[in-house]
């Protein structure tokens, strides 16, 4: 089965039902594809899954044992009940939580994933390293997918980026050089780091056009706007090489 079949398979989620923004099965679907293939994925943590929709396909296309997803904006009873649904309620955990303050051991997760949401909280230095490596296996994978910059936005592309972006937000976004100048800082020589641009950035937008919400009318009528010659997905992928420190607990 191709990639693109494979994603054709979660088709059912490309509704406004499900989808949050851009298609994370597509995006979480090239993360995976250019994860080392010796990462392992027993016990992984999906950071912010959202509707637990990249839950389901962690549980289905990795090897992955136990898949416990965390989500602080939507109630892991709710979640609970898609996850039974989609007949995984034996592998999938839902869990309603704060990434700032997760209630679970040091070093338990083979895995952590992230897409489309570590942008709202992983952006300043000391989060990586203290929020979120620790719980991560040595030899063990964080990866992430965020939305992202190209390039910086001046000048009409800049106003036309904060109005469409509105306020704070604009604050969230970077380019794959800024992302990969804060992890390498934060991880030291403990991690190996590899910060990419995706490739699915118009497969992702148009799923999201396509799913009959609002908000997708809205962002399709500021990137045709030029706004998608400035935007683009980060992929970044973390490889823990070395345990805490006492000096980091």
């Amino acid at each position: 089965m191709n990639d693109m079949d494979r994603c054709a398979r979660y088709s059912a989620y490309f509704t406004k039902d499900y989808m949050m923004g851009p298609n994370a099965i597509r995006l979480l679907d090239e993360l995976l594809r250019r994860t080392p293939s010796d990462a392992r994925f027993d016990r992984t943590l999906d950071l912010g899954c959202g509707q637990a929709v990249t839950s389901v396909f962690l549980a289905q296309e990795t090897p992955a044992k136990a898949v416990y997803a965390l989500d602080l904006w939507i109630s892991a009873s709710d979640n609970y009940g898609w996850i039974r649904q989609a007949g995984l309620g034996e592998r999938i955990v839902p869990i309603h939580g704060d990434a700032m303050d997760m209630p679970f051991a040091r070093g338990y997760f083979d895995a952590i994933v992230s897409v489309d949401a570590y942008h709202y909280f992983g952006g300043k230095p000391g989060v990586f390293s203290r929020k979120v490596l620790p719980f991560v296996r040595e030899g063990g994978h964080v990866m992430i997918a965020v939305p992202g910059l190209r390039r910086e936005p001046e000048g009409t592309m800049g106003a036309l980026f904060n109005e469409w972006a509105e306020g704070d937000d604009a604050l969230l976004f970077h380019t794959v050089d800024w992302w990969r100048s804060l992890l390498m800082a934060e991880c030291g020589d403990r991690c190996d780091v590899a910060v990419k641009e995706a490739e699915c950035f118009d497969a992702a937008w148009r799923d999201w056009f396509e799913s009959g919400h609002e908000y997708g009318l809205r962002d399709r009528a500021y990137l045709e706007k030029g706004l998608d010659q400035v935007l683009n997905f980060v992929l970044i992928c973390v490889r823990r090489k070395f345990p805490d420190s006492p000096l980091d607990k």
